[in-house]
């Protein structure tokens, strides 16, 4: 498609929002007045400038509601758990392994990479965050650094591979028509590389952050964690150690067999296979559900009627403050989507919508050099370009379709194709994109998403370079 005057703004919003992060500024307003210029001059109507930004708004809050209600679920279990004093007693024996902040940090990077094998992460965050981070806060790992550990070894380097459900290396391999296992076998040895340069150059650059597991910042942390904002009040009633004990067991053990439940599901292909992504959370989000009106109804009698309210209530607050925000940035760049642009931009049914992000970046293939050094970064640049609208996914076909056409004797079309995949998820999948999945991860962990992309950013870039080097020596 030929690039028009609208393309080249968007193109001009998207840098400027990137040189703004750089900067460590909000993004919100660069993304809202980039939705109002892109409608206006699209549909050349002011109307349709004031139309675009508040259904941008609408489309990225109904795409990432999903992760805002299953915040919200965890953080009403949470609350429930305690009521009963159980999240005290769920964490110790956790906090036997964790002796320490640097221990904490490797065992969660260790879990998170394996959960995250096995089924994409979306659904292995909830389980993750509400079993071993708390106990890895108490042991004194900041609340920013476990949420590096997940987003680094689930979002990056477990999802980055895709190896056990090979969706990832599929859309590569289609794209450049190549063998999948080919592509799937140097995508997890890059994923490996990426991965563990980033997690132990994040654990480096902010290890001098790891407390005493006496400090008592480990109490605030916890406390923002389970969305207490406030000192904490005292529960009315009398504690119940018999349910504080039961529900101390229960729910890890539930959410354990949860876990082997989706496993399971894998290795047979029976009746309940498919437990990943969407499917796999609205699993974990139901069971967490039923799990906290247990734990109401036993601890409050009559009155859970209305606690239970408060529980919803207050996990619907603390997942909206903290990822509120995002939805504006991700509504500017849903409007470059050719999935979403329809809807955005009020188009009529049967055009081809816009896709201006893809167009952008399907443009620089004409431009791509020959040689292997070149070739290989230029296509990571592609890769990680195409996952700016926050799907790690959407630019694989691109990327692969990349590899095939600039396979030469030098480059091979299948190493092409795993470092775009490389670049795409890492960056879109999420890490580095504040409005991709990685907003789950900030809100079970308590941070500031941006914030957090900002800590991931030189790591995952770093990874990511050395990935592509690896890739040109060995293949």
């Amino acid at each position: 498609m030929e690039l028009t005057f609208v393309h080249w703004v968007y193109a001009s919003i998207t840098l400027l929002i990137i040189g703004t992060m750089i900067l460590r500024k909000s993004i919100v307003i660069p993304t809202i007045i980039g939705t109002f210029l892109i409608g206006l001059l699209y549909n050349e109507s002011l109307l349709s400038g004031f139309t675009s930004v508040f259904l941008a708004n609408i489309v990225a809050a109904k795409e990432l509601f999903n992760i805002f209600l299953i915040i919200t679920l965890m953080v009403a279990l949470l609350q429930s758990l305690k009521d009963l004093r159980a999240d005290e007693r769920m964490i110790l024996p956790i906090q036997k392994v964790m002796v320490n902040g640097h221990v904490a940090y490797f065992v969660l990077v260790v879990v998170t990479y394996i959960i995250s094998l096995f089924f994409w992460p979306t659904p292995a965050v909830p389980l993750i965050c509400a079993l071993l981070v708390p106990a890895a806060i108490r042991a004194g790992l900041p609340a920013m650094m476990a949420a590096i550990a997940v987003a680094l070894a689930g979002q990056g380097m477990a999802l980055s591979s895709d190896y056990i459900m090979q969706v990832a290396p599929s859309l590569s391999a289609k794209g450049a028509e190549l063998d999948v296992g080919v592509v799937a076998n140097k995508a997890l040895v890059l994923s490996l590389v990426t991965g563990v340069v980033a997690i132990l150059s994040s654990y480096v650059l902010y290890r001098t952050t790891i407390r005493s597991p006496l400090s008592v910042q480990n109490d605030i942390e916890m406390k923002a964690l389970s969305g207490e904002n406030e000192e904490k009040q005292p529960v009315e009633g009398k504690d119940n150690e018999v349910l504080s004990k039961l529900f101390a067991v229960l729910v890890p053990l539930t959410l354990f067999g949860v876990m082997v439940v989706m496993v399971a599901s894998k290795v047979w292909e029976g009746r309940l296979s498919g437990f990943e992504g969407g499917d796999g959370a609205a699993f974990i989000g139901g069971v967490a559900t039923i799990l906290m009106v247990f734990a109401t109804v036993l601890k409050w009698k009559t009155k859970a009627l209305d606690r239970v309210s408060d529980h919803i209530t207050a996990g619907f607050v603390f997942a909206f403050k903290a990822m509120g925000p995002v939805i504006p940035i991700a509504g500017f760049f849903f409007l470059g989507s050719g999935a979403f642009a329809a809807d955005i931009l009020l188009l009529d049914e049967g055009g081809k919508p816009p896709a201006f992000l893809f167009d952008l970046v399907q443009s620089l293939q004409g431009a791509l050099p020959e040689s292997e050094l070149l070739s290989s970064f230029s296509i990571l640049i592609v890769g990680m370009l195409s996952g700016l609208d926050g799907s790690g996914f959407s630019g694989l076909p691109l990327t692969g379709t990349l590899a095939g056409a600039m396979m030469s004797s030098s480059a091979d079309a299948s190493t092409l194709a795993a470092i775009g995949q490389m670049g795409s998820i890492w960056t879109g999948g999420g890490t580095i994109i504040a409005w991709s999945s990685l907003i789950a991860v900030a809100g079970f962990c308590g941070v500031s998403v941006v914030e957090l992309v900002r800590k991931n950013f030189i790591p995952v870039l770093l990874g990511l370079v050395a990935a592509t080097l690896v890739a040109m020596y060995l293949w």
